[in-house]
């Protein structure tokens, strides 16, 4: 686990993205993601790509020409298991919030026809939730799917579903943007009725997240699931005036996070 040199609070409110965080649904993604990269040019949104010289790192450049020129991920991309199709969309269009949701569009459109497997992203998340519910703390997912396709996951994962288990659950067709933007996380906040502050963290496993959570004003922490390297975390994370947003905290697994939130909800209980 690293810590960045920005503060944070006692977590009041904790919420968490679903998918790469919570649970595993790679294959039903990657399936709906490869159905809509051939469609681009009939969506009349090929053309408003990012160019390749303003992406935000090289590999970011080199997915967008290779997507352009094949109309489809590279295999690498696919057998590592690593990259969400919001993280593809924004490295694909950037801010450009109209013709991401026309792919997100297009995308809820082919993941109806492959949805249904979810399994927990660790063996523990479960148990993670039972004790964060025991320590009083609201919890909340989070998930830039529709709630069709949410609702049906959070009740097939486990034994008889985890729904009870979280006091709200925001999906992408509830607010005006998906993230990046704070939308969701905002109305997650005002349902739990509580203030947007660092004593409500996110935990989510992409950049998208941390931008989400960074605009939103609140406590960031980067779920590294992908066991990606402190290289490659300097790299998406740098920094800089373009690319501000990073976040709070890198936990490793839920242990980690556990030991966080009982370090930071003890010191101040005593």
């Amino acid at each position: 686990m690293s810590i960045v040199d920005i503060p944070y609070a006692a977590p009041k409110a904790i919420l968490f993205d679903w998918h790469a965080t919570l649970v595993d649904t790679h294959d039903a993604m990657y399936h709906a993601v490869d159905d809509v990269l051939p469609k681009l040019k009939e969506l009349n949104v090929i053309d408003r790509m990012v160019k390749t010289e303003d992406s935000k790192t090289l590999e970011d450049a080199k997915l967008v020409k290779y997507i352009r020129e094949n109309s489809k991920l590279h295999p690498k991309v696919k057998a590592a298991r690593k990259v969400s199709r919001t993280d593809i969309f924004q490295v694909l269009f950037g801010n450009d919030e109209e013709a991401k949701r026309i792919v997100h569009e297009a995308f809820d459109d082919a993941y109806r026809t492959h949805y249904g497997n979810v399994h927990p992203f660790e063996d523990d998340v479960e148990k993670m939730l039972q004790d964060l519910r025991q320590l009083n703390i609201k919890v909340g997912a989070l998930t830039n799917r529709n709630r069709e396709f949410m609702m049906h996951e959070v009740n097939a994962v486990g034994d008889g579903g985890w729904e009870h288990y979280f006091d709200t659950i925001v999906c992408g067709d509830d607010v005006p943007r998906r993230k990046p933007a704070p939308d969701q996380i905002i109305h997650a906040i005002n349902e739990l009725e509580e203030e947007l502050n660092l004593s409500c963290w996110y935990v989510g496993d992409s950049t998208t997240d941390v931008i989400a959570a960074k605009e939103a004003g609140i406590t960031s922490i980067y779920y590294n699931g992908a066991d990606w390297s402190q290289e490659w975390l300097d790299k998406i994370f740098p920094g800089t005036v373009d690319h501000p947003h990073r976040p709070e905290v890198v936990v490793d697994n839920f242990k980690e996070l556990m030991r966080l939130v009982r370090l930071e909800t003890f010191a101040i209980s005593e």
